[in-house]
C-alpha cells in the first residue's frame, strides 16, 4: 500500500528553509558575524563624495575597520554632506584622528580613511548637541590637486598679464636695440678676441709676478725691519756721542779761535797776494807769450826821466 505525501508540508518545509538560508547568508554578509562590536561616528564633509556608495569601506592607516552606514546632506546646512560609519569597537578614534575621503585608483570608487589617533591623545567622545562622536575631515588629495592647479592656474593668468604688460610695444622696441647692441658688442669682441687673450695673459703674468714679489717681500720685510730697527739703534748711538762730543768740542773751538785763528788769517792775507801775483803774471803772459824767452821789457820811461 503506497503512503499518501502531503504537499503542503513539503511546500512549506522548503520555504522555511529557503529562508533561513537567505537570512543566514545575509547575516554573514552584514560583516556582524562572530558578535562583533561596532560603534557609530559621524564625519561632515565641505567637499563631494562623489564615488562614495553606501556600505563603502572605512580603513584605518590601510586596514578595513567598518563601513559607511548612511550618506545624507547635513541637517541645516546644506553645504556639508554628513556620513554615518560603523567602526569595530576597539579601534582607536581619537580626538586628534582624521577621516580623509579617498579615491582608489581610476575606478572612481572611494573610501575613507582614517589616520592620527596617538597614544597619548584621549578617546574621541561625543559632544553636547551631537547623538554620536563627529570625527574631524581632512581635505581630500583630489581636493588639494584641485586648489593647487587653480591657484596655479591663477598664477599662471597674473604672470601671463605681468608679461603682457611688460612687453608692450615701447618695451619691445627697447629690446630690440638692446638685441642689436648686444649683437654689435659681440662681434666686437670676437674681432678682438686675440687682443682680449693676450690682455688676459699679461694680467695673468702681472698677477703671477705681484704673487712673487708678495712672497719675496713677506720673506724680506723681517729681515729689513731688522736692519731698520738695528740702523736706528746706531743712529740714537751716535746722536748721543756726538752730543757728548759737541761738548768736547766748544772747548777745542775756543782754543782755535785764540791760537790758531790769527796765524789763520795771516795765511790767508799771504795767499791772496800770491793769486793776485799768478794772476798778473798770467795777464802779461798772454799779452806776450814770448817774454819766458825775452824777459821782462823793459819799462819805457817816465816823463820828464
Amino acid at each position: 500500500m503506497e503512503s499518501k505525501v502531503n504537499f503542503a508540508v513539503v511546500g512549506a518545509f522548503v520555504l522555511i528553509l529557503g529562508a533561513l538560508l537567505i537570512g543566514g547568508v545575509l547575516w554573514l554578509s552584514s560583516g556582524k558575524s562572530y558578535s562583533k562590536a561596532y560603534d557609530t561616528y559621524l564625519i561632515y564633509m565641505s567637499e563631494s563624495v562623489s564615488g562614495l556608495s553606501l556600505d563603502a569601506p572605512v580603513r584605518y592607516r590601510g586596514v578595513q575597520v567598518g563601513s559607511v552606514r548612511r550618506i545624507a546632506l547635513a541637517p541645516g546646512n546644506a553645504k556639508l554632506v554628513q556620513l554615518t560609519l560603523d567602526i569595530e569597537r576597539g579601534t582607536p578614534v581619537k580626538q586628534d584622528t582624521v577621516a580623509v575621503l579617498q579615491v582608489q585608483g581610476l575606478t572612481g570608487i572611494a573610501h575613507i580613511d582614517l589616520s592620527g589617533g596617538g597614544s597619548v591623545s584621549p578617546s574621541l567622545e561625543a559632544s553636547s548637541g551631537e547623538k554620536y562622536p563627529v570625527i574631524s575631515t581632512g581635505p581630500s588629495l583630489m581636493l588639494r590637486l584641485d586648489t593647487g592647479v587653480t591657484a596655479l592656474i591663477s598664477n599662471l593668468n597674473r604672470s601671463s598679464e605681468s608679461v603682457n604688460a611688460l612687453l608692450d610695444e615701447e618695451n619691445r622696441a627697447v629690446l630690440r636695440r638692446t638685441l642689436a647692441n648686444l649683437e654689435r658688442l659681440s662681434g666686437t669682441l670676437a674681432a678682438h678676441a686675440g687682443e682680449i687673450d693676450a690682455g688676459l695673459s699679461r694680467a695673468s703674468r702681472t698677477m703671477k709676478n705681484t704673487e712673487q714679489l708678495t712672497a719675496l717681500a713677506n720673506a724680506e720685510l723681517p729681515q729689513l725691519l731688522q736692519r731698520i730697527q738695528r740702523s736706528a739703534d746706531a743712529f740714537d748711538r751716535m746722536a748721543n756721542e756726538t752730543a757728548r762730543a759737541s761738548s768736547n768740542a766748544a772747548n777745542t773751538v775756543e782754543s782755535v779761535r785764540t791760537e790758531a785763528l790769527p796765524e789763520a788769517r795771516q795765511a790767508i792775507t799771504e795767499l791772496r797776494e800770491l793769486t793776485a801775483s799768478l794772476r798778473r803774471f798770467s795777464e802779461a803772459f798772454e799779452r806776450n807769450p814770448g817774454m819766458l824767452l825775452q824777459g821782462r821789457p823793459a819799462v819805457p820811461p817816465g816823463p820828464g826821466e
